[in-house]
């Protein structure tokens, strides 16, 4: 078992969701089963993004042909913060202390800076945020617990003017057959707002009118997550289908009409990824119309905003807001929520639960990570989630692009 029982990092905050600006608190764990001397006991609070993936590539002809593989990569630190909490800090001079058996329990607080990021995590990129525990021992390998904690921007719709906006799109495609041009299939999208939070359903009102020779396969609406991770020297575009509703087939001379039928918003995070500087984030909204044999869909295809904070015009649709939950009186924990940085403006808006990101758990373990690293390295993002129309936030699968166009 060792001397080490149990090392541990516990947010007052169960759900470990914060907003930039706002006081992380909690306490950590240590259990001895023996003494330890030990230089101190700190905490590591860091904050920052990476983006990073390879290329391959052929060089040469011939027998001097080779296969090379190109990094590209590029990173940003929000923050970094130490904070001891027994014994001396990180180059201190001084006797070191021992710490006798037994438990301890030492609290700890930090205030995250403001303007920061929303967390996010793929293959390709992450605005990551962790906290680590060290226990720095002399000449002897280190003890380390890792947690990481999810920030939200507090992306306020009713401070975004085109998120009340309307769109109507058309679209419009000639099909050939038979090396002859056929009638053309035509498509029209309406949206009556632009802004939406991740658990609303949005209403999809086209029309698909197939003035062709040819049965169109199927129609469908998707929401299509499109990030762009800059390196230093190039960037990279990578499509996400988050969500997708499908109509059946369209005969030739027939249409099909689309009447608020209902496309569901997974836990995502806000549009744009503010505060970062190597990672956008925008949605797409399109309405897809999928001809039979060879040739492309027709997409018309309307940018939508996602949001931290809804609309008051739409929030006041589900009721009064239900009361955050409080701590005990004399207790120095912090809601079982966490609020909005901007609550006072905000309290006649419904509270959001958080649900899970809808791409589901990443291995968190980095390079500055051994084999003497604790802590769960299976980790995901959690967001606001408004569960106005009863959708269940683990129900929701990515659809990749490929699926997309397999049918």
């Amino acid at each position: 078992m060792g001397k080490l029982n149990m090392f541990a990092i516990t947010f007052s905050n169960p759900q470990g969701v914060f907003y930039g600006g706002q006081l992380i608190q909690g306490h950590v764990t240590v259990e001895l089963n023996a003494e330890i001397k030990m230089r101190g006991i700190r905490l590591h609070f860091e904050g920052g993004a990476r983006v990073h993936w390879t290329e391959t590539k052929s060089e040469g002809t011939g027998k001097d042909s080779r296969t090379v593989t190109e990094h590209y990569s590029s990173s940003e630190t929000y923050f970094k913060h130490i904070l001891v909490l027994f014994g001396k800090g990180p180059g201190q001079k001084g006797t070191d202390p021992v710490l006798q058996a037994g438990r301890y329990v030492y609290p700890f607080s930090y205030q995250l800076p403001s303007g920061i990021p929303s967390s996010y995590e793929s293959s390709d990129g992450q605005v990551r945020y962790s906290v680590t525990g060290v226990i720095d021992r002399p000449w002897k390998f280190d003890h380390k617990t890792k947690r990481a904690y999810t920030v939200v921007d507090p992306l306020d719709l009713n401070q975004e003017p085109q998120a009340k906006q309307g769109e109507i799109r058309n679209g419009q495609k000639t099909l050939c057959c038979l090396c002859c041009k056929s009638g053309p299939i035509s498509c029209m999208l309406r949206l009556d707002r632009l802004g939406y939070v991740p658990g609303e359903a949005i209403p999809i009102t086209g029309e698909i009118i197939n003035g062709s020779r040819r049965n169109m396969t199927c129609s469908f609406a998707d929401i299509k997550m499109i990030v762009k991770y800059h390196a230093t020297s190039k960037t990279k575009t990578e499509n996400k289908i988050v969500s997708k509703i499908s109509h059946g087939p369209i005969l030739p001379g027939d249409s099909d009409t689309w009447n608020g039928d209902l496309l569901p918003i997974p836990p995502l995070p806000p549009s744009g990824l503010r505060g970062c500087r190597i990672i956008d984030i925008t949605y797409r909204l399109a309405l897809n119309v999928d001809p039979s044999g060879i040739a492309f869909d027709l997409v018309v295809p309307i940018n939508i905003l996602i949001g931290s904070i809804p609309l008051r015009s739409v929030a006041r649709q589900y009721g009064p807001p239900r009361p955050l939950p409080l701590p005990p009186l004399g207790s120095n924990e912090m809601p079982l929520q966490p609020t909005m940085p901007s609550a006072p403006s905000n309290m006649d808006i419904p509270p959001p639960s958080y649900a899970e990101c809808v791409f589901g758990k990443v291995n968190i373990r980095d390079e500055n990570d051994d084999e003497h690293t604790r802590g769960n390295m299976n980790y995901a993002p959690v967001y606001s989630y408004y569960n106005w129309n009863q959708h269940e936030a683990n129900t929701f699968v990515p659809v990749t692009e490929q699926q997309q166009n397999r049918h």
